[in-house]
């Protein structure tokens, strides 16, 4: 017999002492178990305006400078767009009322009211192709809120808000054809609208974080309800003037005027 065969089982059984003594070894950091969670987002809470001291903004947006003509839209690609106005449809990118008051203009609150987080309103907001206009001209929402899209001609439109902030998105919409539903997650001043189809279609949105927002009636005035007392700026756009700014401060309980004047271009 070999004098190597006499050690073969007791090497074996050194070794796998040896195992045994590695596995009572201190573990390693990979081998700890992993208590790490992750944190639950902090919930914003929703404020709430106190009807005790909710004030009220009044103004109104005037136009200075002479008066715009009135300008015709050739509307001659789409005879049943040219019948809806019996001929004659006009330029409503400068709407300027008796007293100089100025239409379609988007106001909001621009500054005041960081850090307070509204809550999101459940009714949409509809805009609607009629006439082969977009009806309304100037609207607005809260971020979230849902926009319903509606067609009231007897042919087709196209909608496509040309976002920079928000998602753009470009669908067309048949007569008949239901209501389309969309929603902006993120302020935005403005978003043009165009009608592929109809190039003389336009539309614009506001999209803000807040309740405090308004489009100028035909006379130029707004109104600005339900806002909590403080100093706020107070803006308006224009879609061929730009945008005019003003700070004004509110009384608990009280009204304040934000009155602001463009200059013809």
């Amino acid at each position: 017999m070999k004098p190597t065969s006499l050690f073969r089982p007791a090497a074996a059984l050194l070794f796998a002492a040896s195992l045994l003594t590695g596995c009572k070894s201190t573990p390693t950091e990979t081998t700890r178990p992993d208590t790490a969670t992750t944190p639950t987002p902090a919930i914003t809470p929703v404020f709430t305006v106190d009807s005790a001291t909710a004030a009220t903004v009044t103004g109104i947006v005037k136009y200075t400078g002479a008066k715009p003509k009135p300008k015709l839209i050739d509307m001659s690609s789409d005879p049943t767009c040219v019948a809806a106005h019996k001929g004659k449809a006009y330029d409503e990118s400068l709407v300027v009322g008796a007293k100089s008051g100025l239409g379609n203009a988007f106001v909001f609150i621009e500054k005041g009211l960081e850090g307070k987080h509204f809550a999101t309103p459940t009714a949409a907001v509809t805009i609607d192709q009629a006439g082969c206009w977009f009806r309304p001209r100037v609207l607005g929402l809260q971020t979230g809120q849902t926009l319903d899209i509606v067609n009231s001609d007897p042919v087709t439109h196209n909608i496509h808000p040309m976002a920079t902030v928000n998602h753009e998105w470009n669908h067309s919409q048949g007569p008949g054809d239901p209501a389309m539903h969309r929603i902006f997650n993120k302020p935005e001043i403005m978003i043009p609208v165009k009608c592929n189809i109809h190039d003389w279609m336009h539309a614009f949105i506001g999209v803000v974080d807040h309740p405090y927002f308004a489009t100028t009636r035909d006379d130029g005035t707004f109104t600005l309800p339900n806002l909590p007392p403080g100093t706020y700026t107070v803006t308006a756009w224009h879609e061929t003037l730009g945008r005019q700014s003003t700070t004004i401060t509110v009384p608990a309980s009280g009204k304040a005027e934000a009155n602001l004047t463009f200059a013809a271009k």
